[in-house]
């Protein structure tokens, strides 16, 4: 069955390369998650007055892949007590999100939570919300990094090559 959850880990190309490379993954889309603003563009959310985080639509066939590992691979590519910055970007669009859609999936966010929590000294940073709103960014930053593969990314390229060689788990 098609499921779909919502990851803000900073810049969005990368997170949504690093997801394209996770078996059961079956789309992603780069947008704008839980501000307050409509239909906001790019340039308006880098000013960080929007309220938006830079967000990736993740849709995975929960018969291959389960939420759980999703998460965890999340983690992996994140550094979950780091407020608002992920690399060399930093400000409110580039924090580290959780956004659901389904009361369902909170079971699996929170053991996870606590799994990632139980190994950290300092507390996680990362948000979990319902899903609020979402508006895909324009056609220039989906697939970012297929197009312009030299272009910038906060994470390391051997990270991408992890997600391609991890075994899913549902």
């Amino acid at each position: 069955m098609k499921k779909e959850i919502y990851l803000a880990g900073g810049c969005f190309w990368g997170t949504e390369h690093f997801f394209k490379q996770v078996q059961g993954v079956t789309e992603t889309e780069v947008g704008f998650a839980n501000g307050h603003t409509d239909k906001p563009t790019y340039q308006e959310v880098y000013t960080d007055q929007t309220g938006y985080a830079e967000t990736v639509r993740i849709a995975y066939d929960d018969q291959v892949v389960g939420l759980r590992f999703l998460l965890r691979m999340f983690f992996k590519a994140i550094d979950p007590t780091s407020l608002n910055k992920q690399g060399e970007d930093e400000g409110t669009r580039y924090r580290t999100g959780i956004y659901y859609t389904s009361d369902a999936d909170m079971a699996a966010i929170r053991q996870v939570f606590a799994e990632e929590q139980s190994a950290l000294a300092e507390p996680i940073a990362v948000e979990v919300k319902p899903l609020e709103r979402f508006f895909p960014a324009d056609e220039f930053h989906q697939d970012y990094l297929e197009k312009n593969p030299t272009g910038y990314c906060h994470l390391p390229k051997a990270l991408f090559e992890f997600a391609r060689q991890a075994k899913p788990e549902k």
